[in-house]
C-alpha cells in the first residue's frame, strides 16, 4: 500500500509539472516546451561537428568552427524551416555532413555553418571576410545564390553556371552544395508537391551527376533515390516493397553464402568482413528501363562485397585482392568473361574494384566485389580521397578544361551541355600503346577519335577495335583496344553528331549541324532541296523553316494555303556538309561498265559512293548508287558525267 501511495503522489507531482510547462508554454512564445528540445538537439548537433573535426584540425580552427556556429545561429534565430524547426538546424546538418560524410577542412564546415546567412539574413559578405577571412568568405559568396532582376535563361541554370564556375578557384565549393542539396532533399516532405517536383527534378538532373563525376558514390546514392521517391512515389513505393520481398526471401541463403566465404578466405591466411548490399530503387528503376525486364527478371539485384584492411599485409591492394580472387576461384565456378579489373582500369570517379561473377552452391551467378577499406572509403569521398595529390590535380584540370569550353556556350546550351558532362558511368579503352582513354559509357569511335585529338576525329575513316575492321559509329565496351584510321581528304558525316556522346566530339562536330540549329532549318524529307538549288522555305509554328525544291508539290500545295508563311531562305554551301542522293542508271551491259561508274563518281568527280545496287536482266542493267554531294552543282555534274558514260541509256534522281 505504501508503495501505491507513493506512485499515487509521484504521479500527482508529475501532472503538476507538465501542467506548469503548459502554461509557461502558452503565456510565453518564446521559451515553448519545443524549443527546450530543440535547444538540446542543436547543441548535440553541432558537438558532433565539433568532434568529429577536432582530431584534424587546429585549436585555433576549432575555435574557428565555434564562432562560426554561434554567428550563424544568432543570424537565422528569428527564422523557422518549413517543417517548423528552427533555421540553424539546417546548417548544422549541413556542417555535419561535410565534416562526417565527405571529411572537408575547417575553412568548407565553416562555410557550410554560415552557407545560408549572405542570402537569407543582412550579413554581407565583407563581414564573413572580416571575421572568419578570405577563403571562408570566398566559399560562402560562391555558394549564395546572387539576386537578379532578370536571368539569361532561367535562375535554375545561372546557379548552376555559379556554382560550376568555382572549380576554377576551388572544388570545395562544389562540395558544400552538394552537402546543402543533400540535407534539403533528406528533408523534402515538408515542402509543397511543386517544389518538391523542382527541387528533385534538378537534384536529378545536376546534382546526383555532379556527385557522381566527383565519386562521390554513398551521395549520389542517397540524393537519384530521393529524387526519385518524391518524382514517381508510386513506383518507389512498389520497388522498396519488392526489395524488402527479396532480402527476406534470401536472408537465410545469403547469410550462409557470406559465412562460407569468410571462412574459406580465414583458412587462407585473410581476414575479411563479407556484406550483401542490396541496390537501392533507384538503380533497380533503371536496370529494368536499360534491361527492358520487370523486376523479377532483371539482373544483379545486389552484390557481394568482400573488403579488408591493408596494414595486415605488406603487399599492395592489387596484389591481395588477386590472391582472394585466386582463392575464390579454386573453390567456386567463375563465369566466364566477367573477370572485370577495375583497379587498374578504375573509373574517372575514382571507384576501384576486382569485380567477378561466382557460382554458389544453390546454382545462382552472384556479383562479387572484391576491395580494400581504403578504396571504400575513396568511392565515398572521390578523388579527394586520394593520397597521390598530382592525381586530384590531374582530375581537377580536367574538369576545369571541359567546363571552360562549356562557360563559352551560349545559355541555350548551357544544360544540355552539363548533362553531357556529368554523364553517369565511364568505360575506359587503349590505343594500341596501351594508354587507357576514358569516355561517357555508351560512346562510340567517334568519341574516342575526338579525345585523342580534333584533328584525328576530323578526318577518321574508319576503326579497328580488338584488331575488327568496325565503323566510326561502333559502341565501345570496357577494355576494348581501339585504333583509328585516317585519311586527309575524309570529313565528318552529317549524322556523326548523333553517334556520339562526349562533349568534345559534340562540339567539334558542330559546325556540321549549324547550319540547321542556328537558323532552325529543315529539309523537306519529300524533296529534299540541296543547297544551290532553287529552293522556297516556309515558315513554322515554332519558329523554325521548311525548305523546299520549287518543283516540290508540297511546296506549291503549301504555297496557295499558306503564302504568308513564305520566307528567303539562305541554304549556303557548306564543305563540312555532304548530303546523300540516289541515282537510277538504265544502260545496255558491257564489259567495265560498273567500273566505269564507279571511276566517274570517285576519281574524276571525287565523291564518295555510300552504296551500289545493280542487276542485268538480258542484257540491260539496271543500277541504283547513292552518292554524297555538297551542293546541286556536283549533282548535276555527276548526271551528266553518267549520261555520256558509254552504253548509258538513262539517268534520273530517285526519291524514296
Amino acid at each position: 500500500m505504501k508503495s501505491s501511495a507513493k506512485l499515487l503522489k509521484f504521479s500527482i507531482l508529475l501532472h503538476c509539472f507538465w501542467s506548469y510547462i503548459n502554461i509557461l508554454c502558452k503565456s510565453n512564445k518564446h521559451y515553448p516546451i519545443m524549443e527546450i528540445k530543440y535547444d538540446t538537439q542543436i547543441a548535440d548537433s553541432a558537438s558532433r561537428v565539433f568532434a568529429a573535426m577536432k582530431g584534424r584540425v587546429s585549436d585555433a580552427d576549432l575555435d574557428r568552427l565555434h564562432r562560426a556556429f554561434e554567428f550563424a545561429k544568432e543570424a537565422h534565430k528569428l527564422q523557422k524551416r518549413k517543417s517548423g524547426e528552427p533555421y540553424i538546424i539546417h546548417p548544422i546538418a549541413v556542417a555535419k555532413i561535410c565534416a562526417i560524410e565527405l571529411k572537408l577542412d575547417a575553412n568548407s564546415v565553416c562555410a557550410a555553418f554560415l552557407h545560408d546567412v549572405v542570402e537569407d539574413t543582412p550579413t554581407t559578405v565583407d563581414e564573413i571576410k572580416e571575421m572568419f577571412g578570405d577563403d571562408v568568405a570566398f566559399l560562402v559568396d560562391t555558394v549564395t545564390k546572387k539576386k537578379k532582376s532578370s536571368y539569361s535563361t532561367s535562375k535554375q541554370v545561372d546557379n548552376y553556371q555559379q556554382l560550376l564556375d568555382s572549380i576554377h578557384y576551388d572544388i570545395r565549393a562544389l562540395m558544400v552544395k552538394i552537402a546543402d542539396r543533400l540535407h534539403n532533399m533528406r528533408t523534402l516532405a515538408s515542402m509543397r508537391p511543386d517544389k518538391q517536383m523542382k527541387i528533385a527534378g534538378e537534384t536529378d538532373y545536376f546534382y546526383a551527376p555532379l556527385a557522381n563525376r566527383l565519386g562521390l558514390f554513398d551521395v549520389k546514392t542517397d540524393l537519384e533515390n530521393l529524387s526519385f521517391q518524391y518524382r514517381c512515389p508510386f513506383e518507389y513505393s512498389d520497388l522498396s516493397r519488392y526489395l524488402a520481398d527479396e532480402m527476406a526471401l534470401n536472408d537465410g541463403r545469403l547469410h550462409q553464402l557470406t559465412a562460407g566465404l569468410r571462412q574459406l578466405l580465414l583458412e587462407n591466411g585473410v581476414e575479411t568482413a563479407v556484406k550483401v548490399y542490396y541496390r537501392k530503387p533507384y538503380s533497380i528503376w533503371r536496370r529494368m528501363k536499360t534491361q527492358n525486364s520487370d523486376f523479377k527478371h532483371i539482373n544483379n539485384k545486389y552484390y557481394i562485397r568482400i573488403t579488408f584492411n591493408e596494414d595486415f599485409d605488406s603487399r599492395t591492394a592489387k596484389d591481395i585482392c588477386l590472391r582472394i580472387y585466386s582463392i575464390l576461384t579454386n573453390h567456386y565456378k567463375e563465369k566466364p568473361g566477367t573477370f572485370n579489373n577495375q583497379i587498374d582500369c578504375a573509373k574517372e570517379n575514382s571507384y576501384k574494384s576486382l569485380n567477378v561473377m561466382l557460382l554458389s552452391s544453390e546454382g545462382i551467378w552472384e556479383d562479387v566485389q572484391i576491395c580494400s577499406e581504403q578504396m571504400v572509403e575513396s568511392s565515398k569521398i572521390g578523388c579527394m580521397a586520394s593520397l597521390d595529390q598530382s592525381k586530384v590535380g590531374e582530375w581537377i584540370e580536367k574538369f576545369k578544361s571541359v567546363l571552360r569550353d562549356i562557360a563559352n556556350e551560349t545559355q541555350e546550351r548551357y544544360i544540355e551541355k552539363i548533362a553531357t558532362t556529368l554523364y553517369y558511368d565511364d568505360v575506359m579503352v587503349f590505343t594500341p600503346h596501351g594508354k587507357g582513354v576514358i569516355l561517357p559509357k555508351g560512346a562510340t569511335a567517334i568519341d574516342f577519335a575526338f579525345e585523342l585529338h580534333k584533328d584525328i576525329g576530323i578526318h577518321a575513316k574508319y576503326a579497328r577495335i580488338n584488331g575488327r575492321l568496325c565503323s566510326m559509329k561502333t559502341v565501345l565496351q570496357r577494355g576494348d583496344c581501339v585504333e583509328i584510321g585516317t585519311d586527309p581528304a575524309m570529313k565528318p558525316r552529317l549524322d556523326w553528331y548523333d553517334n556520339c556522346c562526349s562533349y568534345k566530339a559534340k562540339r567539334a562536330l558542330r559546325s556540321i549541324v549549324t547550319i540547321h540549329e542556328n537558323n532552325k532549318i529543315h529539309r523537306c524529307p519529300h524533296c529534299r532541296p540541296i543547297p544551290g538549288g532553287e529552293t522556297i522555305g516556309f515558315k513554322q509554328e515554332d519558329g523554325s523553316i521548311l525548305i523546299h525544291r520549287r518543283s516540290c508539290q508540297r511546296a506549291i500545295v503549301d504555297a496557295s494555303k499558306y503564302g504568308d508563311s513564305i520566307v528567303d531562305v539562305d541554304f549556303k554551301i557548306d564543305k563540312m556538309i555532304q548530303y546523300p542522293v540516289t541515282v537510277s542508271i538504265r544502260a545496255i551491259d558491257r564489259y567495265h561498265l560498273l567500273i566505269d561508274f564507279i571511276d566517274n563518281i570517285t576519281n574524276k568527280l571525287h565523291l564518295e559512293i555510300d552504296s551500289l545496287n545493280t542487276v542485268t536482266k538480258d542484257e540491260i542493267v539496271e543500277c541504283t548508287i547513292t552518292f554524297f554531294v555538297h551542293s546541286v552543282k556536283e549533282l548535276t555534274t555527276a548526271l551528266y558525267e553518267l549520261n555520256h558514260i558509254q552504253g548509258v541509256d538513262e539517268v534520273k534522281q530517285i526519291f524514296e
